[in-house]
C-alpha cells in the first residue's frame, strides 16, 4: 500500500503481446448446434460401421443386432448410441470453451510485476485492450477487467470493484454450471433407458415361456434375458464414460472462472489507486 502523500510507483506497461483472436472457426469456438449435429451423425456412422463390421456377438451386445423385439436399426442400445454422442458434443463445446478461457490468462492484459499500482488515467489504455475480447457468453477474464475499470472509474471505489467483480464472478460460475444441465440429464437418461430395456427383455421372455405349447426352451429363455441385460450393460459404461468426462471437462471451465477471479483480483483491484485531493 503507498502511503499517504507519496505518488505511485509509474505504470509498468506489460509487455506487448496480441489479443487473443476473435476466430469463427469450430476448433476455436466451437458452435454448440452444429456439434450436437456431428455428434448425432457420429451416432449414426458408429451404428453402421458396426452393423456391417461388429463380430455376432459384439453386435448384439451394443447394438441389438438383429433384433429380435425392435424394428432394427430403432433399439434400445441404438437410442442410446445416438443421446451418448450428441452428449459428447456437447462436452466437445465445453472443453474447448475452457481451453479458450484459459488462455486469456496468457494475454498479460495487466501488469503482473510487485510495484506498479493504477490510477485512473492508467486504466483507459487497459480497457481498450479487452474491448471486443467478450461478448454475453465468452470471454471471462476480458470481461472481468472491464466490469472493475468500469465500476472503478464511476465510483473511484476499489470497495466497490472489487464488491461488481465479486458478483460478476458468481453469476458467472452458476452460468458455467448450468450449461451442463443437458449432459447431466443424458447421463441419467441413458441408465433409465437401459433399465427399461432390461425389463422389456425380462417380460418377453416371460411371455414366451408361457406361449410356448411345446415345452420350456431354456436356451431361447436365456438368449431373451441376456439381450435384456445387454441393454443394461451398454447404458452402465456410457453413463461411466459421460460422468468422467463431464467432471474432467467442468473441473477445466471452472478452473478457467477461477483463474480469472483470481487474476484480476491480484493485478487490478489490488493495484487501484485512489488519488486523494488537496
Amino acid at each position: 500500500m503507498t502511503p499517504q502523500g507519496t505518488p505511485p510507483a509509474t505504470p509498468q506497461a506489460a509487455p506487448h503481446s496480441t489479443p487473443a483472436p476473435v476466430s469463427s472457426s469450430f476448433l476455436y469456438m466451437p458452435d454448440r448446434t452444429q456439434a450436437l449435429v456431428l455428434g448425432a451423425l457420429a451416432s449414426l456412422a458408429f451404428i453402421a460401421f458396426g452393423t456391417l463390421i461388429f463380430p455376432t456377438t459384439l453386435a448384439r451386445i451394443l447394438l441389438d443386432y438383429p433384433s429380435k423385439h425392435f424394428l432394427y436399426p430403432f433399439t434400445m442400445q441404438n437410442i442410446m448410441h445416438v443421446l451418448f454422442f450428441v452428449a459428447l458434443g456437447d462436452l466437445f463445446v465445453r472443453w474447448r470453451v475452457g481451453v479458450r478461457e484459459t488462455s486469456f490468462l496468457h494475454q498479460r492484459y495487466l501488469p503482473e510485476d510487485d510495484q506498479t499500482v493504477l490510477r485512473v488515467k492508467d486504466l483507459g489504455p487497459i480497457r481498450r485492450r479487452v474491448i471486443g475480447q467478450f461478448d454475453r457468453e465468452h470471454g471471462i477474464l476480458p470481461s472481468l477487467i472491464d466490469l472493475s475499470i468500469l465500476q472503478f472509474q464511476s465510483s473511484h471505489s476499489v470497495d466497490q470493484a472489487a464488491s461488481v467483480m465479486n458478483s460478476a464472478l458468481q453469476l458467472t460460475a452458476h452460468r458455467v454450471d448450468m450449461r451442463y444441465g443437458m449432459v447431466r440429464f443424458v447421463a441419467w437418461l441413458v441408465p433409465t433407458l437401459g433399465f427399461i430395456g432390461t425389463v422389456y427383455g425380462l417380460g418377453a421372455a416371460l411371455m414366451e415361456a408361457g406361449e410356448n405349447k411345446g415345452g420350456l426352451d431354456l436356451k431361447e429363455v436365456a438368449r431373451t434375458l441376456g439381450i435384456g441385460f445387454d441393454a443394461t450393460m451398454t447404458a452402465l459404461m456410457q453413463s461411466a464414460v459421460l460422468v468422467f468426462v463431464l467432471q474432467m471437462v467442468q473441473a477445466k471451465e471452472e478452473s478457467a472462472v477461477n483463474h480469472a477471479g483470481e487474476y484480476t483480483l491480484r493485478n487490478l483491484i489490488n493495484r487501484l489507486y485512489v488519488e486523494r485531493k488537496s
